[in-house]
């Protein structure tokens, strides 16, 4: 009988090695991500709809482990305490479910009040860094996020319909792009060596 580290390479050269094998599969999921991203973009308020449907499943799945552990609580108050978070998850998943509109509307204020407020602390930050470091990048990439914020937010609750299937299919773009190019590589790497 083999255990795990006996499977599991010894170095970073066996490990790509190890992964070169299954380069034709990460080609394919690659490509599979940058369809799917291409599907979302396309239908930006399926896509955003996906995106609220999973988010309510999560929620869900959250409020099941909440009230596990309110039955392993080894005092009332913190069974009370876990058992109220898990009803509150799965009553906030069942609102999610049903009633999509309001779950994107929700959720999508708050990505806006997240993005605004990153993007105000990345600021804050850049200016607190050193001569000689990189705080210019950190600064545009703070102003970035903050305008990215207040645009989703000044369209609010409009934004709601769309917003989340633009990040869904932006995001499944750029990962899969970025499997296709690691699926690219390997496949190189095998063939020139």
């Amino acid at each position: 009988m083999t255990n795990a580290t006996d499977q599991m390479p010894h170095s970073l050269g066996s490990g790509i090695a190890a992964l070169r094998a299954h380069a034709g599969w990460i080609i394919a999921f690659g490509i599979a991500l940058i369809i799917f991203g291409m599907i979302a973009l396309a239908n930006v308020i399926a896509a955003t709809f996906a995106a609220v449907f999973y988010v309510g499943i999560m929620m869900l799945f959250g409020a099941a482990a909440e009230i596990v552990m309110a039955f392993r609580a080894q005092t009332w108050s913190k069974f009370f305490l876990w058992a109220a978070l898990g009803v509150l998850y799965a009553v906030a998943g069942v609102i999610t479910i049903n009633d999509w509109e309001l779950g994107a509307n929700i959720l999508t204020l708050m990505l806006g009040a997240a993005l605004v407020a990153t993007g105000v602390v990345r600021i804050y930050l850049a200016f607190q860094m050193k001569e000689g470091t990189p705080w210019g990048w950190v600064a545009v990439s703070g102003l970035i996020t903050t305008i990215l914020g207040l645009m989703i937010l000044s369209r609010w609750p409009t934004s709601s319909v769309y917003t989340l299937g633009i990040f869904l299919g932006v995001d499944l773009l750029f990962a899969g792009v970025s499997w296709l190019s690691i699926g690219l590589a390997l496949k190189s790497r095998r063939a020139s060596a």
